[in-house]
């Protein structure tokens, strides 16, 4: 049975060791409002896909990935399919070699191994124990591993954020800077001037990212690659797949294998 957000908080907020896990199961479709921890989290699910969301922030985060959130981020989670989800709580004061700010990881199969091993655990731990041992490899593995390009921006321009908006919701809208431009009464060195400054991308940039991040939504409900490029506006299934795989480093059918 899930277990009441409130409640989780209050929780994992009043624990006084320094880490600590939590498993929690979520059904399809479930959305968690947008909250904040008192101490560090790493969100990860070892099924399903989610989606998290802060207010400048947007991350895909299929199995084998994960989010590190800061204390005091707020953000929210959609689950996309069955979410089983395996959260590590990190008290802010604890290591200082861990992220400042939120970002997607990689997760290894030793982290994944430890993660599940230490849901069981109740703290505090005594220094020299097993828990108090996986605990802290748990701290060095996230310390090293590596950022991955899971993340798109959200402008807070309005005029940006209308044509982002647009190309969620349509992803194959063929629309260039140009038509945009005209459509909203704006030059094209404007457009692109406010894409680079707000999302560190340029146009086409970030509306193929967004078309990669649907990608992942699409492929983790079953979804046919075939389907899957033509619904983002690909010319064809091959010409998705190069593009996937330059950006994630696999073909999309062995992306959540």
């Amino acid at each position: 049975m899930v277990k009441p957000l409130k409640d989780m908080l209050v929780e994992v907020d009043e624990w006084s060791w320094e880490v600590g896990s939590r498993a929690t199961d979520y059904p399809p479709d479930w959305y968690i409002a947008p909250h904040s921890h008192a101490k560090h989290q790493l969100i990860y699910a070892i099924k399903g896909l989610m989606i998290v969301e802060s207010q400048a922030e947007r991350w895909t985060v299929p199995p084998s990935r994960g989010i590190w959130m800061p204390c005091g981020q707020v953000h929210a989670i959609r689950c996309i399919g069955d979410v089983k989800m395996r959260s590590v709580f990190v008290r802010p004061d604890t290591a200082a070699q861990l992220p400042p700010q939120s970002k997607a990881i990689s997760i290894s199969p030793l982290l994944s191994e430890l993660i599940k091993a230490s849901v069981d655990f109740s703290g505090p731990f005594a220094e020299d124990s097993r828990e108090a041992r996986i605990m802290r490899l748990i701290l060095d593995e996230i310390s090293v591993l590596p950022t991955l390009p899971l993340m798109l921006l959200q402008p807070s321009d309005t005029r940006l954020r209308a044509i982002c908006a647009a190309l969620q919701q349509k992803p194959d809208d063929p629309s260039t800077v140009a038509d945009w431009g005209l459509h909203l009464g704006i030059g094209e060195k404007t457009i692109q001037r406010l894409f680079r400054k707000e999302t560190g991308m340029t146009f086409g940039q970030w509306r193929q990212q967004a078309r990669l991040m649907q990608a992942l939504e699409r492929i983790a409900l079953g979804e046919r690659i075939i389907d899957v490029a033509g619904t983002l506006g690909y010319d064809s299934p091959s010409a998705f797949a190069s593009m996937f795989k330059r950006q994630f480093g696999v073909s999309p059918s062995r992306f959540f294998k």
